[in-house]
């Protein structure tokens, strides 16, 4: 068996500093770099890059709604082509940096109200798919496991990774439990590392309601910004790995040609 453990870094902003990157950076195969719209900056994205390139893994634009003081957790009302035009700056923002670091952009995840709108709005995953596609088709778009937003990036013939999550709680619909109920975040690390090894063999999880769901977990998402993330991530990959679960970066499949946007 082998799973991804990706993780959302760069959610610095000038002095203000989230996170402990370097050392979550240790434990994963995949980076989300926020791009400027829900936190980091271009001296941010630059360092932050520079240190995912170091640690050799896969490097992902994490875009997000421009909302840096609600840090992209803020739903708004944007149309189709602003999403698409949205999500094509912030990738080419990062890229930037990733190619004078020598290294290659690999993804692209949406974060925070962006991820939760597109994984039920074939509309908007449809934007960010053809945003992604038009930009480098080879790359991979992750999305909610099951969701709107693999779905989209299939019908628009980009590699799709569909995420789950071990330190968050879920609804029985499969989605996430929304961070303004209480429990949505799995904080007692054991608790989340079990999770994250069931999901990782395929194993059905408990909801918030009771009735225990499958997910399809092709990776996993390591939050940068919880507490004490360079422990959690170093405990969940040891796990994994005692388990016989390899860790590494899901590969790119071939695209097909994009479908025009329709707002």
């Amino acid at each position: 068996m082998k799973i991804d453990l990706n993780c959302d870094i760069g959610e610095s902003f000038g002095a203000w500093t989230m996170g402990q990157d370097a050392g979550v950076l240790e434990h994963v195969s995949s980076a989300n770099i926020a791009c400027g719209f829900h936190a980091g900056d271009p001296e941010t994205m630059r360092r932050t890059v520079a240190l995912a390139a170091r640690a050799g893994v896969a490097i992902g634009a994490h875009v997000s709604l421009p909302d840096l003081q609600g840090f992209g957790r803020r739903e708004m009302r944007v149309s189709t082509d602003e999403v698409y035009a949205m999500t094509l700056y912030q990738i080419g923002a990062l890229a930037g940096f990733v190619r004078a670091a020598g290294a290659a952009l690999h993804h692209v995840k949406p974060h925070g109200a962006l991820y939760t709108m597109a994984a039920r709005d074939g509309a908007l995953a449809d934007a960010i798919a053809c945003a992604v596609h038009d930009f480098d088709a080879t790359m991979i778009l992750v999305g909610l496991a099951g969701s709107e937003l693999p779905r989209a990036g299939t019908r628009h013939g980009l590699a799709v990774a569909h995420e789950a999550f071990s330190d968050r709680n879920y609804e029985s619909d499969g989605s996430l439990t929304p961070r303004r109920e209480a429990g949505a975040v799995i904080q007692a690390i054991e608790q989340a590392v079990a999770q994250a090894l069931a999901l990782a063999r395929g194993e059905r999880i408990a909801t918030r309601q009771g009735p225990r769901i499958a997910i399809r977990a092709d990776t996993l998402c390591v939050h940068g910004d919880r507490t004490h993330a360079a422990t959690f991530a170093r405990r969940l990959r040891e796990s994994l790995e005692q388990a016989g679960i390899a860790v590494a970066a899901p590969g790119a499949l071939q695209s097909q040609v994009c479908r025009p946007l329709q707002d």
